[in-house]
């Protein structure tokens, strides 16, 4: 993707820009969406063997982000006319405003996709509710198997008597919440000797389906205490208590009154205005961008088709059909947002690996185009190989080497431990893919920045040998470029902090992906596994090294004397590539030394970008420092926003990445 311009006769658009962004930080200053994660549940059925959910979820979602920009409740139906029909629903709590319900609802489903592989999920924000079911599931009040209670660890700071009265306290106020939601318009909120409560019901529920629901939660979050916190999670209602009052001070109906008053109003409604204005105005010039963009790749597809056909590069449909029986369910070796992919077994005998692409937008056939063009003539053992395509038939068809081994994650994530790796098997794919990384960064044709490292797009063949595979968001980087300046695009916890901030791309981007990947190779945990105690694995990794007790990370399986110093410097090397100061991260090449040389000195890392935005560029102002920490870092670590959800390319509202990032849920 071509980077974008402004000249001086589009200065307005910077300045418009410029306040929406100063805007938005003050109004995240006395704004808060409660982005945090209560609770993520998918179902267990999967869906039909013939039906690919991501584009229906897709359309799904898109229904329902034209609803919220003036509702906090709205369901959609999408009539398929495919064997999986799809019906959403999304609540807000009624104390938030409008643009913080349309800030949680945007976050929540960008979390929400993780659950693509069942027909069902729904998922809990501390400010809002999400969830989609293959049938009209609106009036549903509770379930004896979906509904849930989570109770905070840490207990009150109390003890005799005083700890008596906080747990009546409790009682008090979840069951006072309780009646003035059911009597007031299902929302409620209650402050009582401390205990702060909060209880909102689904709008689609009646009175009595309300009560229900609501006296289901009332009864399981009372055995939370002397907990801090406790969460009812019900099939149509949320419940939550604290010691910290949590809720806002909008449309909120209790034992206290609420609402803004004097200056805060009137600053709130100006800046609320600003923003809905700024959003409308660049979705009309995101829109003119991309319809220029689609009708200058529909006058190129021409001969570009042509140019694959007449190089060696091109398959036969036929041949690729008859390859793979026929697309037989029995082939299929892995399911993606964008298709399906086979194992093929060629006349001449070669297996080959067959990925099918079923093309909902523009933006995926260019970036099939995309991936053609930037592998087809660089090989390397650690890059897996592409071997030709197909574009005249039905839909279009890409040929891989086959990798029987499969990806990564298989065996690190594997949750029964039936393929557990040693130390030196991870090592070795650890140095591998830093090989296959360095070729791409420094000894190919081009300068190719991959975009999406992650341990599913790592394939390990028959020796475990890795191989780097998906270059659908690769980018090149001209030798006179120190970098690119684009769309975000990528898995959310392995981009790098100034790229996921200011879209700002370079090698260093690979480098912090890679440094997340190999934390998540020797300690055996994903990054996006959150706790509350001990925060993600990149969190517990640096406080580990802080403590000089960086071995504790290892993976208990493989963790003894003999590779404690091993892995503690290869978990020193990623910590330094996470690093937040760009300069600091090392390149790919430096990486490989450290690996493969015993001998050579690793220096100490410092700067974790999650402690403070503002390292990114001691150069770069305060505010704008502050705006992406306390939005982008804040819904990233809150809502485990490592999912497998991808950002595409281009810029936009709240809403508009959101949808950008359901279009590349094939990632």
């Amino acid at each position: 993707m071509q980077s974008m311009h402004f000249s001086t006769k589009k200065l307005p658009w910077r300045t418009w820009v410029f306040i929406f962004v100063f805007c938005f930080q003050l109004y995240s200053s006395i704004s808060d969406p409660r982005i945090n994660l209560s609770g993520l549940f998918c179902g267990t059925s999967g869906p039909p063997s013939q039906v690919n959910i991501t584009p229906l979820f897709t359309e799904e979602m898109q229904g329902l982000s034209q609803l919220i920009n003036t509702s906090h409740f709205i369901t959609y139906h999408l009539n398929s006319s495919s064997a999986l029909p799809l019906y959403a629903l999304a609540q807000c709590h009624h104390d938030l405003s409008q643009i913080d319900c349309i800030v949680c609802y945007t976050i929540s489903r960008t979390s929400l996709p993780r659950c693509l592989s069942s027909v069902s999920g729904r998922i809990f924000l501390d400010g809002c509710f999400l969830r989609y079911d293959n049938y009209s599931f609106y009036n549903e009040s509770v379930s004896s198997t979906s509904d849930k209670v989570s109770c905070s660890p840490d207990d009150v700071a109390l003890v005799g008597l005083d700890r008596m009265g906080f747990v009546r306290n409790v009682g008090y106020a979840v069951g006072n919440v309780t009646a003035i939601a059911v009597s007031k318009g299902r929302f409620g909120v209650v402050a009582a000797e401390g205990v702060y409560a909060l209880a909102q019901c689904w709008e689609s529920l009646s009175t009595e389906g309300c009560r229900e629901c609501l006296e289901k939660a009332a009864n399981e979050v009372k055995s939370c205490p002397p907990k801090k916190e406790g969460r009812g999670m019900n099939t149509g209602c949320y419940l939550r208590y604290s010691t910290e009052k949590f809720y806002g001070n909008g449309g909120g109906t209790g034992h206290q009154g609420h609402g803004f008053t004097g200056i805060k109003m009137i600053v709130a409604i100006v800046l609320v205005a600003t923003a809905i204005s700024m959003v409308f105005f660049s979705a009309i010039y995101a829109a003119h961008a991309r319809l220029s963009r689609m009708k200058k790749e529909r006058n190129n597809l021409g001969p570009i088709s042509t140019s694959f056909n007449k190089s060696g590069l091109s398959f036969k449909y036929e041949t690729l059909e008859k390859a793979t029986d026929y697309f037989s369910p029995s082939r299929k070796i892995g399911q993606g947002g964008s298709g399906s992919v086979y194992r093929g077994v060629l006349p001449n005998g070669t297996s080959v690996a067959v990925k099918r692409l079923i093309f909902n937008t523009r933006q995926w056939v260019d970036e099939f185009f995309n991936e053609v063009n930037l592998i087809s003539g660089i090989q390397h053992k650690n890059l897996v190989q592409l071997l030709g395509c197909s574009i005249e038939g039905p839909e279009s068809l890409l040929v891989y080497e086959y990798v029987p081994n499969r990806s990564l994650d298989n065996f690190i994530f594997d949750d029964k431990k039936t393929k557990p790796l040693s130390w030196q098997q991870r090592f070795n794919i650890i140095v591998g893919t830093a090989q296959g990384l360095a070729y791409l960064h420094g000894g190919s044709h081009e300068r190719i920045i991959h975009r999406d490292i992650k341990s599913s797009n790592i394939l390990l063949d028959e020796d475990l040998t890795p191989k780097i595979a998906d270059f659908g968001l690769a980018r090149c980087l001209a030798p006179d470029r120190t970098h690119l300046s684009t769309g975000v695009a990528g898995t959310l916890g392995y981009m790098a902090p100034e790229y996921l901030v200011r879209g700002q791309l370079t090698e260093k981007a690979d480098v912090y992906s890679f440094g997340v990947l190999i934390l998540e190779i020797a300690c055996g945990r994903r990054n996006s596994a959150f706790t509350k105690d001990s925060g993600t694995l990149l969190q517990t990794a640096w406080r580990l090294y802080k403590s000089n007790t960086l071995a504790e990370a290892v993976d208990p399986q493989i963790r003894d004397d003999s590779t404690a110093k091993e892995a503690s410097n290869v978990l020193q090397i990623g910590l330094l590539c996470t690093q937040a100061y760009v300069a600091l991260r090392p390149s790919m090449a430096e990486v490989v030394q450290m690996l493969t040389d015993r001998d050579c000195e690793i220096p100490f890392p410092s700067q974790p970008p999650f402690l403070n935005a503002s390292l990114l560029d001691p150069a770069a102002s305060s505010s704008t420092s502050y705006s992406a920490d306390s939005f982008i870092s804040s819904a990233a670590r809150k809502t485990e926003a490592c999912c497998n959800s991808s950002l595409s390319s281009g810029n936009g509202s709240l809403g508009d990445q959101a949808s950008r990032s359901e279009e590349s849920l094939r990632k």
